[in-house]
């Protein structure tokens, strides 16, 4: 199957590779399928394409690589969708943005996966996370991409 993205152009995906969002994104409510793919430059990022909206990428990165001992509170209704045998199976990435002082990410609401099941949520968190965590100055790589 062939998507046309603003950001990548025309990329061939296959339906296996397409994660189902069943509840959308925070402010994306209407985006429930998208495609998780490499950073061709940065090893360190990776977008998460919307299949629904050529225009929607998000810049995503593994929270625990720039902050090694993070950890998440969320109540096991927020869990649930992802129908994971254990919390800890489940894959986070965060959400980058740029801004004026710096890229940084979203770690109040990560995204969960259950990758064997190709299926994500957002969530916000219960304990206290940063909604802009700033990302070390080793990071600077990232700014050309996100």
């Amino acid at each position: 199957m062939q998507i046309t993205t603003s950001r990548f152009g025309k990329i061939d995906i296959q339906s296996s590779d397409i994660l189902d969002f069943p509840a959308g994104l925070l402010g994306l409510e209407g985006c429930r399928y998208w495609v998780l793919l490499a950073d061709a430059e940065n090893s360190s990022l990776g977008w998460l394409q919307s299949t629904e909206r050529s225009d929607v990428a998000l810049a995503v990165v593994s929270p625990r690589r720039f902050a090694p001992d993070y950890q998440i509170r969320i109540s096991r209704r927020d869990l649930a969708p992802l129908e994971l045998p254990s919390p800890r199976e489940a894959q986070v990435l965060a959400i980058v943005s740029k801004s004026p002082e710096g890229i940084t990410a979203n770690l109040k609401a990560p995204l969960l996966f259950n990758l064997e099941r190709r299926v994500g949520a957002q969530v916000v968190t219960r304990d206290e996370q940063p909604i802009r965590f700033k990302l070390p100055t080793e990071a600077r790589s990232l700014r050309r991409s996100a």
